[in-house]
């Protein structure tokens, strides 16, 4: 017999009152339950003492017997020191990727390395014959700077490269 402590939902419509109850894991969750060991009330606030009430022997005796808490009751008596708070992950296991996927991107890294380092290097060059230029942008008044004078700079360079092919 798998017993496990658990919550057993209870109130109204989104009006939820928890009973913590020890029941075997194979029950309902608001079905058949051992004993009752305490209550949660989530709509009353995180400093009321009635939010949470269990009784600390009964848990550790379940929990002697065999009982496991489940993760939300782990969370809940942790905070009396009844059991240790239970580790959560921030990504769950089943949205966590898979071993060939895994595989395929640490390939992908491994190819793509040697290729960051060449590119590096470039940029770098770049970058910093670029800063300049921005910078002269950033300094003119926006007044001064006109949709008209990029066409105008095209018009005047086209006919200088055809004299330069000819």
């Amino acid at each position: 017999m798998a017993l496990k402590i658990r919550l057993s939902r209870g109130g109204a419509k989104k009006k939820p009152f928890y009973r913590i109850v020890v029941a075997e894991a194979t029950s309902p969750r608001d079905g058949k339950f051992v004993e009752k060991i305490g209550s949660y009330n989530p709509m009353v606030d995180h400093d009321n003492k009635e939010r949470l009430v269990i009784d600390a022997e009964r848990v550790k005796y379940w929990i002697s017997k065999g009982a496991k808490p489940t993760l939300r009751v782990s969370k809940l008596i942790s905070k009396d020191g009844l059991v240790d708070k239970p580790i959560i992950n921030e990504q769950p296991k089943k949205s966590a990727p898979g071993k060939k996927r895994l595989e395929r991107e640490a390939e992908e890294v491994k190819t793509e390395a040697p290729a960051e380092e060449v590119k590096t290097e470039a940029p770098a060059e770049e970058a910093k014959t670029e800063a300049p230029a921005e910078e002269a942008k950033t300094e003119a008044p926006a007044e001064e700077v006109k949709t008209e004078a990029p066409a105008e700079e095209a018009k005047t360079e086209a006919p200088a490269e055809e004299e330069k092919k000819s």
